[in-house]
């Protein structure tokens, strides 16, 4: 109990101080006292823990959880293991059907809180937090009794110190699963000298030394961490489950068919038309033998995948298309893009792509529900990365699911990218447009030929015996889980 309170006590009086340094007046500021001391009231009055508790496992993210991929691959190991798992998080985009149909997988979805809308925009933001972090507070302690409470940072802001305190309150093991840090990621929009930026720094870096474990995404990350935030953790590689591997033709086709019904450059060439064929730009299904095969004379599909957001400039893979376009305009060498995603610059990159006139090229930009985007991964030729991790220190998931399909990959330079990425074996690591439109020619001046550096690329994925989610997570997570729950 004096962890619980020195807890509240803890997160209490930050909550004061934001809401002084945001102009509330003192009572105003205290309002965050009189709540906690209800939610106290109520917590007190929670059942004494249940014998089954260590069954149970929170997955926490404030987040979208159908645009949260890691935290869904733990809730699904977890349940592997016989673990009954509450998936928390904003439902926003539909998470994966394997999510959905498991019966040891509850979703309990919460809402994204706005705040108040009027004032300076610092106090708005506070309020946010605050409304945030009392409805946060009172889902974790309302509901069954857990024995982890596993969260993704960022976002950690409130979510980290909410966690924790509920985690003190109710006896659970906290676990915070580093992706990145929350306030380098404010800096790309605020700048790192802004006031707001130092203050989430030292949230994170403060509140981020009471959890009880750890895991990271990289070994660089692992090293910060210890350095310069005095925390230990765990490095928890990204892996790809099975669902990402290369896409038999049969599927390929079926995809494109019905990718083709809204999505133009799926569709065959109005000039090509063949008896008991149904074609599509990429492939040939035949309604007699029913034998699926590539068209001959095929364009080349690249894939990119993004969030749409300040850590990715998608100009940099235009101008590099351009330099491709006007260097290799001839009927062969076609080349079918695809940006597969959801985010606040999408709309701005759509405008910015119908400005521009590629005869050869065609660009879309669709969404895909979960069970697509693999497929579409493993029916691609080639995958470009634009992700430069804010904080130089984690890794793009999108790459790693790239390599489980087998898909060689062109990715822009940052910190880490080398413990991911092997230059000249799995791919190519550009620095700038002009760099990444040399390795565009160079990768499809010969296809769809597999004797080219793109078909070495991808002989050496095959033959590399990636190892996949399942056994990284059994290896380093499962052992820390069943320490305290068994």
């Amino acid at each position: 109990m004096a962890d619980a309170n020195a807890a509240v006590a803890v997160v209490t009086v930050s909550l004061v101080l934001l809401g002084l340094v945001s102009g509330l007046s003192l009572s105003w500021a205290l309002l965050p006292v009189a709540v906690v001391v209800l939610i106290f009231v109520l917590a007190s009055g929670l059942k004494g823990r249940d014998e089954l508790a260590h069954l149970n496992v929170c997955v926490l993210v404030l987040g979208d959880i159908g645009r949260s991929p890691r935290m869904q691959y733990h809730a699904l190991s977890l349940s592997r293991h016989g673990y009954n798992v509450t998936l928390i998080g904003f439902l926003g985009t539909k998470p994966h059907q394997d999510i959905i149909e498991d019966d040891r997988i509850d979703i309990l979805p919460i809402s994204e809180l706005k705040g108040l809308t009027v004032g300076p925009r610092i106090f708005r933001y506070a309020s946010k937090v605050m409304f945030q972090s009392f409805h946060l507070f009172y889902v974790l302690i309302k509901i069954e009794d857990q024995s982890y409470i596993l969260m993704q940072n960022p976002p950690g802001l409130p979510a980290i110190a909410v966690a924790w305190a509920a985690s003190r309150f109710r006896g659970n093991q906290f676990i915070i699963d580093w992706h990145n840090y929350g306030y380098t990621i404010m800096a790309l929009t605020h700048g790192e000298n802004h006031f707001i930026v130092t203050l989430a720094k030292w949230y994170e870096k403060l509140f981020g030394r009471f959890s009880d474990n750890n895991l990271c995404v990289t070994k660089a990350m692992r090293e910060d961490l210890r350095k310069n935030w005095n925390i230990e953790a765990t490095t928890l590689y990204d892996k790809p489950p099975p669902i990402f591997r290369e896409t038999p033709l049969k599927l390929q086709h079926e995809l494109f068919i019905r990718m083709g019904s809204t999505y133009l450059p799926f569709r065959p060439s109005p000039d090509v038309t063949k008896e008991y064929m149904e074609l599509t730009a990429f492939t040939e299904h035949s309604t007699q033998t029913g034998a699926v095969t590539r068209s001959a004379g095929r364009p080349a599909l690249l894939i990119s995948s993004t969030s749409w957001t300040e850590d990715e400039d998608f100009s940099v893979l235009l101008q590099a298309l351009e330099g491709y376009y006007y260097y290799y305009f001839s009927p062969y060498t076609l080349l079918y893009c695809v940006f597969w995603g959801k985010g606040p610059q999408k709309e701005y990159y759509k405008k910015l792509i119908d400005s521009k006139e590629f005869h050869h090229i065609k660009i879309c930009t669709p969404w895909l529900e979960a069970e697509d985007y693999p497929v579409l991964l493993g029916s691609a030729d080639l995958g470009v990365c634009l992700h430069k991790s804010s904080s130089g220190l984690d890794l793009p998931m999108k790459v790693v699911d790239m390599f489980g399909c087998c898909l060689p990959v062109c990715a822009i330079h940052f910190q880490c990218l080398h413990e991911l990425v092997k230059h000249e074996e799995n791919g190519l690591i550009f620095k700038d447009s002009k760099e990444l439109s040399e390795q565009l020619k160079l990768l499809l001046s010969d296809f769809p030929s597999d004797q080219g550096k793109l078909g070495i690329f991808r002989k050496n994925l095959r033959e590399s015996g990636q190892q996949r989610w399942d056994k990284n997570w059994d290896h380093n997570v499962l052992p820390l889980i069943k320490e305290h729950c068994d």
